[in-house]
């Protein structure tokens, strides 16, 4: 559920304590109860016959209201009335905390409920519970504030706290996320989009690449060619020290992601070029494998070609590259100066070779 989504379900449940503030100021504490129970009933008639769902929240809060209210009356004290919107949040508070900082996320439970014909992918379950523990922190520090306000501040500060205040408050905060979203939305249209696969390869949907290396729940396919000459040898590239997955180590020959809507062996054409300069080179399929590093999960799509011709590196993508016989890479092979990924691999390539 979105953050817009997630407001609407909730600003309806507080409308009858805001309307009972209006009415209170108008006609008084009894007449503002009636109309308040008045309109509450009426959005829970709304619902049933537009929803054919019982609203819980509103029916909940009016009920507090005819509750509260009438205590309020009964002892001549509204202290009691002004404690239900303090009492209504530290219920949220107590919701939300839940949800957010343990492994029972109410709120995605109650989501799934409310749009039941809508899956919910990993990146929004992330991005949910980013928003629920925001939320927790507004309606933890309003509900101590409607709480000081109850016992220490005039009924007219008491009552801009716990009604227009809270809608002031998270009309702020969701339009300050709507900005940040559009903002968030024009840079990653301009990113490489990948495609999200199973194991078997089938794509499934498409993230952005950012996305793609923060959530290692996304598995996403890549490419790696390993180039062998004639002598044996592997040509190996060293990535530059400025990358974010192990920077300063010798690598397979070629690597790339695969782009949404582009082929393996598209991109394994793609990626050669643009790496080593090589066109013309025959691809052999070695395995198909998954691989997980500390920040994304890739399903890999080896081979392997023999190549006698001119390599050129692109000095944009890479810091070194040469060929390395098969003995210097195993008397260096604990010095710590290849990638993990390629060890793995090397061992592969070996075997079928051989």
């Amino acid at each position: 559920m979105s953050r817009i989504e997630l407001l609407k379900k909730l600003l309806p449940g507080f409308l009858p304590i805001f309307i009972f503030i209006l009415a209170d100021e108008i006609w008084g504490t009894k007449i503002g109860l009636l109309v308040a129970i008045i309109f509450g009933l009426a959005q829970l008639v709304f619902t049933l016959i537009r929803e054919k769902r019982v609203d819980k929240f509103v029916l909940f809060d009016t009920a507090l209201i005819l509750v509260l209210g009438l205590v309020s009356i009964y002892l001549e004290n509204e202290i009691f009335f002004k404690l239900k919107p303090a009492f209504i949040g530290f219920i949220f508070v107590f919701i939300l905390g839940i949800s957010a900082f343990s492994k029972l996320n109410i709120m995605a439970v109650m989501s799934q409920r409310y749009i039941k014909d809508v899956s919910i992918n990993d990146i929004q379950i992330k991005q949910m519970n980013k928003s629920v523990k925001i939320l927790f922190i507004i309606f933890l520090l309003h509900s101590m504030l409607v709480l000081y306000s109850a016992f220490y501040m005039s009924k007219e500060a008491w009552a801009f706290i716990s009604g227009g205040l809270f809608y002031i408050i998270f009309a702020g905060y969701f339009v300050f996320e709507f900005v940040k979203n559009k903002f968030r939305l024009k840079h990653l249209k301009s990113e490489e989009w990948l495609p999200i696969v199973d194991e078997d390869g089938n794509v499934k949907a498409k993230a952005p690449r950012s996305i793609c290396h923060r959530n290692k729940e996304l598995l996403h396919p890549v490419v790696h060619l390993h180039v062998v000459n004639k002598k044996g040898e592997f040509f190996l590239q060293k990535r530059p020290a400025n990358k974010l997955i192990q920077p300063d180590k010798w690598d397979t020959s070629v690597g790339g992601h695969v782009s949404f809507n582009e082929t393996i062996e598209q991109a394994l054409k793609k990626e050669a070029i643009e790496e080593l300069g090589i066109v013309d080179f025959k691809p052999i399929f070695v395995k198909k494998y998954i691989w997980e590093s500390d920040v994304e999960r890739e399903l890999v799509f080896m081979f392997y070609t023999q190549y006698e011709g001119i390599v050129k590196i692109n000095k944009n993508e890479l810091a070194d590259g040469k060929f390395w016989r098969i003995l210097d890479i195993d008397n260096q092979i604990n010095k710590d100066i290849f990638t993990p990924n390629f060890l793995k691999e090397f061992e592969i390539i070996r075997t079928y070779l051989s």
